[in-house]
């Protein structure tokens, strides 16, 4: 029997994985693993941190150095890690809840001081580990479990944050362009500064069966593709053409010094090098 090249970055003992099926985040996963597989990363130099929720199961499955963090604090934890050792790349695993609900703060802070890490997003627009209730990336007018007649707030915009927040590299697809997010977690983990990689999943045990009333992985890919433009497509549409859509592509890469690299300038001035 043939064995999928990728299991030899997989903890054996951890299997079967706790994702449902169809579940967004078992395919994130698996994409990362083959991003790291063609960059020929070396897992020995790599920790990767989840917080609370489905997608922070990740780190968990991953042949690397892995914690455990608490809800929405994954980048304090990462701080402390690239801080005492820069070399090492750090990954956080986060869902839109744990990233830009309780863990907004965190997020923000970190993109502000252009920590060097990369964070990936699986944005299933709800709090799906805890039963489908309404998050800040659930589309308006959508059914939760805590919006049974309608999620009435204003939706956040991942990538848009990121990006005023001082985030070096952005970029946002949906699980239905697996080569372009193998290609983004590359470029990310390869970029020196905070780097933001929201990827759109489906949730068809929760999101799928409140909003389209189906639990078929297939019905949730579909909704999302039909709502799904490119960012070259998007730069001729109007903001009511735009209302409702996923705009996908990578919006940000620029150069600035990252975090570490300033903090090691300091120590070297307090030690009289310079």
């Amino acid at each position: 029997m043939k064995i999928n090249p990728l299991r030899k970055n997989i903890r054996e003992w951890g299997m079967p994985h706790f994702f449902c099926p169809g579940c967004g985040a078992g395919q994130i996963m698996n994409l990362f693993l083959r991003a790291a597989d063609e960059m020929k990363l070396d897992m020995n130099k790599l920790v990767v941190i989840g917080g609370v929720g489905c997608t922070a199961r990740i780190p968990v499955y991953i042949k690397a150095d892995a914690l455990h963090g608490i809800h929405g604090r994954c980048p304090a934890w990462a701080t402390g890690i690239k801080l005492h050792n820069p070399d090492l790349k750090v990954v956080i695993f986060g869902g839109d809840g744990d990233i830009a609900a309780i863990g907004g703060n965190q997020f923000i802070n970190a993109a502000r001081r252009n920590l060097d890490i990369t964070i990936i997003v699986n944005n299933n627009m709800n709090f799906g580990m805890t039963g489908g209730q309404a998050a800040p990336t659930t589309p308006l007018g959508l059914y939760t479990t805590t919006s049974p007649r309608g999620n009435i707030e204003r939706t956040f915009d991942i990538c848009k944050l990121a990006e005023v927040a001082g985030a070096t590299f952005v970029s946002r697809w949906t699980t239905n362009y697996p080569l372009q997010i193998v290609k983004t977690i590359k470029e990310g983990m390869e970029h020196r500064g905070f780097s933001l990689i929201e990827i759109i999943g489906q949730c068809p045990t929760h999101f799928g069966r409140y909003v389209l009333k189906s639990a078929r992985a297939e019905d949730s890919l579909r909704w999302m593709k039909e709502r799904t433009v490119t960012k070259e497509k998007a730069e001729k549409m109007s903001e009511e053409e735009l209302e409702g859509k996923f705009v996908v592509g990578n919006f940000v890469k620029k150069s600035y010094p990252s975090f570490e690299d300033k903090y090691a300038e300091l120590e070297k001035k307090a030690q009289g090098e310079e």
